[in-house]
Order: structure tokens, then sequence, then C-alpha cells
């Protein structure tokens, strides 16, 4: 009942999505109160709104019909009554590129497996899967490469800078408080300047360039800029920083086609990752790969181990897919020039 009031707003919505009547909604309200002996909801005009301590209670409860029903579907799995439903929370690029070549692949070793899909940044996906309405999120998070300076190598020897994770990394599993992380892919991360001067004006960029450290974002210091996502706003803030300005960002918009129209009209420059690069490469942008920084890509697991069945085919024909992902870019250059 509680959920269903802060999900719609008033007791009368809630009872209506619940089919049923006002009186008996408010009537478990008044006992949720008592057995919990705080104050959940309060009158404001003519409705109701949560307190702190509801707004909480809410949010936990949320957490645990979620979890409620991801089990139901498990035990149904175990006990044969359905094939196995697996749904799967990613942000754009992913969705774009990882996610339709690991569905293929899924479909072909499992075809009785139903994959649903939900676009989601990360910290929306990792609450969803919290809340039991994913099986697997994944996410993203910008990382400083080995060395982080130039002259050090991006990987550890004999891994090539946009394979996959391999060996020990590919199955590394971070704790965090309940949640268990797999890395699937460290990907570079890119400069994108128009290709030709736009409307008379000179290029951001000399076309020899196809590297660059951070440091060397000074140049650009005094361009437009375009930032995506709070995360990728963020990561930009932190490599202009290095730097040593504040970039002027005069767009903000995580679609990575717009980004680059934008780009191309001449607007601003931007970064984006491999990922964004591979899945909409417009023509008329020129990139350099930015050193020192690599995102990765993770599949995120809720809950102690081990995995059912199904999440853990959903995260083998994931692997699988982030293994190809490199050599289907199209963003690799055989040899970049630096700009030193």
């Amino acid at each position: 009942m509680l959920v269903a009031v802060a999900r719609h707003g008033s007791v009368t919505a809630a009872a209506h999505a619940l089919n049923y009547a006002q009186p008996s909604v408010s009537h478990h309200l008044a006992r949720l109160e008592a057995e919990t002996g705080t104050k959940l909801v309060q009158r404001a005009g003519r409705g109701i709104r949560l307190t702190d301590a509801g707004r909480l209670l809410a949010e936990r409860a949320t957490e645990v019909i979620g979890r409620l029903d991801a089990a139901e579907n498990e035990l149904a799995v175990f006990a044969g009554l359905r094939a196995g439903r697996l749904r799967l929370a990613a942000f754009p690029s992913a969705l774009s590129t990882i996610v339709p070549a690991a569905a293929a692949i899924l479909h072909e070793r499992h075809p009785s497996v139903d994959l649903r899909l939900t676009e989601a940044e990360p910290p929306e996906a990792v609450r969803m899967l919290r809340a039991g309405y994913v099986d697997v999120a994944l996410v993203f998070r910008h990382e400083v490469a080995e060395g982080g300076r130039p002259g050090a190598r991006d990987t550890a020897a004999g891994h090539h800078p946009d394979k996959a994770a391999q060996d020990d990394e590919q199955v590394a599993v971070a704790e965090q408080d309940d949640l268990r992380e797999q890395v699937l892919l460290s990907e570079a991360v890119h400069l994108i300047v128009p290709d030709t001067a736009v409307r008379g004006g000179t290029l951001p960029l000399a076309p020899a360039v196809t590297e660059l450290w951070p440091a060397d974002l000074a140049r650009l210091s005094e361009q437009r800029w375009i930032a995506g996502c709070d995360r990728c706003r963020e990561h930009l803030l932190q490599q202009c920083a290095l730097a040593g300005f504040t970039p002027k960002i005069a767009f903000t918009t995580d679609d990575f086609v717009a980004v680059q129209a934008l780009v191309t009209a001449g607007l601003g420059v931007a970064l984006l990752p491999g990922l964004a690069l591979r899945a909409a490469r417009n023509q008329g942008v020129r990139t350099a790969r930015l050193r020192g920084t690599r995102r990765c890509v993770v599949a995120v697991r809720y809950g102690e181990p081990p995995d059912p069945p199904a999440t853990t085919v959903l995260l083998d024909a994931l692997r699988a897919a982030a293994a190809d992902a490199p050599s289907r870019s199209g963003t690799s250059s055989p040899e970049p020039a630096s700009v030193a």
C-alpha cells in the first residue's frame, strides 16, 4: 500500500491502481504506522505526502517487492515451470553494440530463454537491480589507464588496449556491499572534432594528431564542449581539470548521435568512448584517442553467489559479445601519431 501511494501520489490513485476501496488503503496505512510506531504520511492540502520515514520505508519496500518477484522467477526456473526469463538493463551505447550481439548468442545457444531489455544509465540500472526489476545491470565507469602519463602502457604486458579484459582481469569479481561486478570490456576514450573546418573557421586539432594526453586538451580550452550523461560530464570535467581549465559546456546530451552531429556542425567538441563510435559513426567527425584514461564496461549482479542458471548463460553471452567488440568497432587505427 505504501509503495503504491509513493508511486501514484495519493491514496485515491493508489486505491485505483491496486483495485481497492480508498478506505481500505487508508486503513492499511494506519495499521502500518501503528506497527512501525512512526508517522509515514501527512496531510498536504487536500491530499497527503510521505514523511522522510515514509519515503525511506517505501524505497526499502520497493526493493523487497522486487526481490520477491525475482525469487519467484528463479524458483520457477529451477522447478521447470518456465525455461527462464532474463531482464537486463544497459546504457545506450551498450544496447547498440554488445547487447544485440549477446542476445543473438543467447538465442542461438538457449532459444527458450526470454530476454527482456531496458535502457538505463548506470545509477538507474543499479537501482533497478537492487529492486529486483532486472537480473543484470550493465554499467560503465571511467578509470585511469595504467601509468596515466605519457609513455606508460595502457594495459598489462601482452594485452592489446582495445581487447576485452582477459585472464584474471576478465574473471575478477569486485565485492561491493551486496553487489558483484565483472569487467567485460576496457575501451579507449576519444576526442571528437570536426573533420573539416566549419564556416570558414580553423580546425580545432591538426589533422596529423591521432592521439593526445589530457594535458594536451589545454589547446582546446577556448572551444565549446558538448557534455553527456552525469558520469560522462564528470569525466570530461576531470580530464579538462588535468589540463588546467574548465570547459565551456554549450550543450548537454547523452545521445551520441546528436553529439557527433553537433560536432560536425562546428558547435563544439566532445569526448566519446569506443562503443559509441562503433554504434554510430558520423563521417563528418575525426577522432583522436585520449591516452591515460579508459572506460570499463561492467556486468553487475545482486546478492550472494552462485547466480541462477539463466543469469550465468547471459553473462557467458555478454562476455563472448564483449570479446568481439573491439574487432568490429571500426575505431582503431594502424599506428597512431602522437601530438608530440
